[in-house]
C-alpha cells in the first residue's frame, strides 16, 4: 500500500454536492481533505499548512480568481487546481496566468483529478520543506555579527582571504577566523553550501 502525501486537499465550492463527492473521492485514496462552502469561509481559518487546492472559480461571495489573489497579497503560494465549466474557461485561463498549476474542466476523469491533486501535493510538500529550509537558514543568518554577514557577502561573491582582508581593512588572519565562525554558525559543511544558503536568503 502507497504511502499518502501529506498536506491536505482543500477543496472550495459552493456546490454541497460536488464537494461532497470530490470529499468522498480523495479520502478514498487516503488523502486529508477540508471542504469549504465559500471563499471567505476558506481564507477566515487558512494559516499556511501545506496542501492543495480544488477551486471553484465561480462561487457568489468572492469568486476563484478573487481568492487566489487573496492568498498571494497574504504571502501563501498554496497549489490550486481550478475546476471549471465550459463557460469558465476564460476565467480559468486567467487563474493559470497568475500562478495556478491546472485547471480541469467539468465534466472530467476521476484518475485524471487524481493524478493533478498528487502533483499539488508533491509540489506542496516541496514548498514546505524549502519554506522550513529558508526559515531556519535567515535564523542562522541572524546570529552572525555585522563584521560575520560581510564576511560572508564577500566569499560568496568568490573573493579570496587576502581581497576581503583588503576590503574591510582586517588582516588575513582576522579574515579567516571571521570565515571559520560564518561556516560554524551557517552549519555550512562547504563552500558551495554556504552559497546555496546565500541564494535562500538573497545575500
Amino acid at each position: 500500500m502507497k504511502t499518502p502525501p501529506d498536506g491536505t486537499v482543500f477543496i472550495v465550492d459552493d456546490d454541497d454536492d460536488f464537494r461532497d463527492s470530490m470529499q468522498w473521492l480523495l479520502e478514498a485514496e487516503g488523502l486529508s481533505v477540508t471542504g469549504f462552502a465559500s471563499a471567505s469561509a476558506f481564507i477566515e481559518t487558512y494559516d499556511g499548512q501545506p496542501g492543495c487546492m480544488l477551486l471553484d472559480v465561480r462561487m457568489p461571495d468572492i469568486n476563484g480568481l478573487a481568492l487566489q489573489q487573496m492568498l498571494l497579497d497574504k504571502g501563501f503560494s498554496l497549489p490550486i487546481i481550478v475546476i471549471s465549466g465550459h463557460g469558465d474557461i476564460p476565467m480559468a485561463v486567467t487563474a493559470i496566468k497568475s500562478g495556478a498549476m491546472d485547471f480541469i474542466e467539468k465534466p472530467f476523469d476521476d484518475a485524471v483529478l487524481l493524478h493533478r491533486v498528487n502533483l499539488g501535493l508533491k509540489q506542496a510538500g516541496e514548498q514546505h520543506r524549502q519554506n522550513l529550509l529558508r526559515n531556519e537558514t535567515r535564523s542562522r543568518y541572524a546570529s552572525l555579527s555585522r563584521r560575520e554577514k560581510e564576511v560572508m557577502a564577500l566569499v560568496v561573491a568568490g573573493r579570496a582571504n587576502r581581497e576581503i582582508a583588503e576590503d574591510l581593512g582586517i588582516s588575513p588572519k582576522t579574515v579567516e577566523v571571521h570565515r571559520s565562525r560564518v561556516m560554524g554558525k551557517m552549519q555550512a559543511g562547504s563552500l558551495p553550501q554556504l552559497v546555496n544558503m546565500a541564494g535562500l536568503l538573497a545575500v
